[in-house]
């Protein structure tokens, strides 16, 4: 059975094994998300963008339980479970019986009116919602592990296969999403960092700053309801999750400048400062993880562009978006160069 005729099914209420008041279908470049009223079921598109692998229903399984391990270290009230979808007599169900022909990840439901990115829009994040992220994200980072392996990804030579991936990637965009002058520029910049600053990665590792982190800490993964729930760890590659700690807030703080939040980013770090005790090295490599981070926001976007189930309208505001992260990175770069 093909996944988008799975996708169909679910979008009829009588194939969830509990009352749902609706169903709405979301979807990214990697999942499809339906929302019910009271939970929330997260299916892997069976995608391989070579950082990321889902083809097979094995590593869609995989990747579900580790999604639900990792998130829970955050967000423990809010992943529930990892349940297959069956197929029986021509009918698809959520945990019922028969072939096991996917997986979902089942959530607590949120409202999406409490999303961050849309109260940002509305003006209803204030000062002290920072401060409680700032000192949840503090206290996260200490408690994360940390070992050799995990280390490993701190390195210089792991930090400039990310970058030389997101190049390679990105490539294909030239002309379309980066300008080419922009996309050689931070080539450059990148490279001379890492080239004149081997001591500062050296430092950030020897201070235990490595960590298995969150991986994809921005507003949209952030729900501010009755707690601040902040969700959605990188699960599908430890590469992209084991990093730096600066790395894990340099992409909120570069976030909150995309959206015009300078005043709560700049809160947030000072925030962030006091409770973690960061010193100089973190705010010496900060600039280097946000133009990594606006980067890495541009190339994702871009790959939208190439996404079959995706309008042409939905395109083409992706192209701006892509460009404007692009424009971002090439800014940051130049701080760092």
């Amino acid at each position: 059975m093909s996944q988008k005729a799975i996708i169909e099914a679910l979008k009829n209420p009588d194939a969830y094994d509990e009352k749902v008041f609706y169903v709405k279908v979301l979807q990214t470049h990697i999942s499809y998300i339906f929302l019910t009223g009271r939970y929330a079921y997260k299916v892997k598109k069976p995608v391989n963008f070579g950082f990321l692998d889902f083809t097979t229903l094995e590593k869609r399984r995989f990747y579900c339980e580790e999604e639900l391990r990792l998130n829970r270290r955050l967000c423990g009230d809010m992943y529930i479970d990892v349940l297959p979808i069956t197929l029986s007599d021509g009918s698809v169900k959520i945990n019922g019986s028969g072939k096991i022909v996917e997986y979902a990840v089942k959530m607590k439901e949120l409202p999406q009116e409490a999303l961050m990115s849309e109260l940002l829009k509305k003006g209803r994040v204030d000062m002290n919602v920072m401060d409680e992220i700032a000192r949840i994200l503090s206290d996260f980072h200490k408690k994360a592990e940390t070992n050799g392996k995990i280390e490993s990804y701190g390195s210089i030579d792991t930090v400039r296969f990310n970058w030389d991936e997101n190049f390679d990637q990105t490539r294909e965009f030239i002309g379309r999403t980066i300008e080419h002058q922009d996309y050689s520029f931070i080539h450059r910049a990148v490279q001379e960092f890492l080239k004149n600053r081997k001591d500062l990665f050296r430092l950030r590792l020897r201070k235990g700053r490595i960590k298995e982190c969150h991986g994809d800490l921005h507003s949209g993964n952030i729900f501010i309801a009755d707690r601040i729930y902040i969700y959605d760890a990188i699960e599908f590659n430890e590469r992209f999750r084991c990093c730096d700690v600066a790395s894990d807030i340099a992409f909120l703080l570069m976030d909150l400048e995309f959206l015009n939040k300078s005043d709560l980013s700049n809160r947030f770090l000072i925030k962030y400062l006091e409770y973690s005790g960061e010193e100089e090295d973190f705010l010496e490599v900060l600039p280097f993880y946000k133009c990594y981070r606006a980067y890495v926001r541009g190339k994702v976007t871009s790959f939208k562009l190439n996404d079959p189930n995706i309008t042409e309208e939905e395109k083409e505001r992706s192209k701006e978006i892509a460009r404007k992260y692009f424009q971002m990175s090439r800014q940051y770069a130049e701080e760092i160069f």
